[in-house]
């Protein structure tokens, strides 16, 4: 068959969190990334998963302590009309400016609780144990929470929905004794926590994390929630949706949603959910209920990360053991760093920093799997400079590595993996995207590797994109290369006259403008 009659090889789809816990309180974030779109678009960033836009308990309330759905920074809600990110006058700049350069932007999306009532209702309840929550530790009795929502800012614009105690399925402060507690609420229309199943089975049912938890087994609850995602996808344009705690709120309903916004505005929608556990049989298992349809954040490769940047000489032969992205890599998006990692709460899996680049190639250059890139690593993080003050990650490459994905990371992959503290792998190109590149990382001493590009690179000379190796290697008239790399450290080796060249360390990273 001839070039003429191939297919075209897809270029290399990489996304982006477009925010951290410590960005600044200051409205201003929908302009900065409206102003960074082109930069990340011809960094080889295709869509951006933008923070919850929806209006939040306080004005600096991040998203996820999540008020209204319908009020994206509209309407003088809870201390102001904008969100901590901006207003929805804002949000659509960043919207048009998005589509013009062709960056995709994933929603996220916090379905499973309301915070901020506007007022207290009175209902049944009863404690449950914390640890077990199939446990109840009270007798039931009334109390007084903070579970009525009235939106009065908003008013019956686009929804007349408003939300009372039997809309919920538990809570966590009763008014009545200032007592916090998980309290299961009970009454006519609410039986307590989702059905076995529908849930995740940590804690006996997981069903409650935080705030007013929402039960999607009454009908006005999954009506208004159903219409919101359709409202949302007109108002903006979106190639998908991030869901927020998906272990914690229910997977019929999570299922009916994703079908009807498919069957609504046609199948293509990327559906990413954040369960964070490190049981893969579990994650697995959701995939399969949920028919594939849908990508969880690989939580064990970040483990495993975490794991290897802690231990001395570690085995990174084994980084993709007992991973998502190893057993069902059309559903893995891959990750280093995200904010739930980051100082600001009790880390769950640190990365040391002197791994971060060797974790970033590890996602970025081979074939499987979805990378998403850390805002906080790319831009640094916060730049007030307090003690949890951080610069760009990966010494500030990892815009290269990210480059370096969409101009050479294609075609057939072989591994070098035979040597525990140092290997190396090649993609060898295709037929229209030809350039290929070689890879090698230590964790310990520097490294070397003889590997295979292919005699149609004999005579070629590569160089590092990088920067950190010195030095050129001439391929072989056998198609073999020696490749070097720094201890503890990595290099990836592109022809030096290959297309594309000229575009690396172009990346500027000072989004405040310090």
């Amino acid at each position: 068959m001839g070039d003429s009659e191939q297919k075209p090889t897809p270029e290399n789809m990489t996304m982006m969190q477009a925010f951290e816990w410590y960005v600044p309180d200051d409205k201003k974030h929908w302009k900065r990334l409206h102003d960074q779109a082109a930069q990340l678009k011809a960094t080889g960033v295709d869509n951006i998963w933008i923070p919850p836009g929806c209006k939040a308990s306080s004005p600096s309330g991040n998203g996820y302590d999540i008020y209204d759905l319908y009020d994206l920074g509209e309407f003088d809600q809870k201390g102001s009309k904008g969100t901590k990110w901006g207003t929805k006058e804002e949000l659509l700049a960043l919207e048009n400016k998005a589509n013009e350069v062709g960056l995709g932007i994933y929603w996220d999306a916090v379905l499973n609780h309301k915070a901020a009532a506007d007022h207290k209702e009175r209902c049944e309840a009863q404690e449950v144990d914390e640890e077990d929550r199939n446990k109840t530790v009270s007798d039931p009795y009334e109390i007084d929470a903070w579970l009525g929502f009235d939106f009065p800012g908003r008013g019956d614009k686009y929804s007349e929905q408003k939300y009372h105690w039997y809309h919920f399925s538990g809570t966590d402060y009763n008014a009545d004794n200032n007592k916090t507690a998980i309290y299961k609420i009970l009454g006519d229309k609410t039986k307590g926590w989702a059905k076995s199943g529908d849930v995740d089975g940590e804690k006996g049912n997981y069903d409650y994390l935080m705030f007013a938890d929402l039960d999607y087994s009454h009908p006005e609850v999954e009506a208004d929630v159903m219409n919101w995602g359709m409202w949302l996808s007109k108002e903006i344009t979106l190639k998908g949706i991030r869901f927020d705690a998906v272990k914690h709120f229910s997977e019929d309903f999570l299922r009916k949603f994703i079908t009807t916004m498919d069957e609504t505005h046609g199948e293509g929608w990327f559906f990413v959910g954040e369960f964070w556990k490190d049981s893969l049989d579990d994650m697995s298992r959701y995939l399969e209920r949920m028919g594939k349809k849908f990508s969880l954040f690989d939580a064990p490769l970040v483990y495993n990360f975490s794991q290897m940047s802690k231990t001395e000489n570690a085995d990174l032969r084994k980084v993709f053991d007992n991973t998502l992205v190893a057993t069902e890599p059309v559903n893995a998006v891959t990750l280093v760093m995200n904010h739930d990692t980051q100082p600001h709460q009790a880390l769950e899996a640190p990365i040391e920093p002197f791994f971060k680049p060797l974790a970033y190639a590890l996602i970025l250059l081979r074939a499987s799997g979805y990378p998403c890139l850390f805002y906080g690593d790319m831009y640094g993080i916060d730049p007030k400079g307090t003690s949890q003050s951080f610069p760009p990650s990966c010494g500030g490459v990892l815009p290269n590595l990210a480059l370096a994905r969409k101009l050479y990371a294609y075609g057939e992959q072989q591994d070098y993996f035979d040597y525990a503290t140092c290997i190396g792998w090649v993609r060898l190109g295709t037929w229209d995207r030809k350039w290929g590149c070689a890879v090698v990382l230590s964790n310990a001493g520097p490294g070397e590797k003889r590997m295979w590009v292919g005699e149609m690179h004999a005579g070629e000379v590569w160089t590092d994109v990088l920067g950190w190796e010195k030095g050129e290697v001439k391929i072989g008239e056998d198609g073999f290369g020696v490749f070097t790399c720094p201890g503890v450290s990595l290099s990836v080796w592109v022809n030096k006259d290959a297309e594309g060249r000229d575009k690396f360390g172009k990346f500027d990273a000072d989004i405040y403008k310090s």
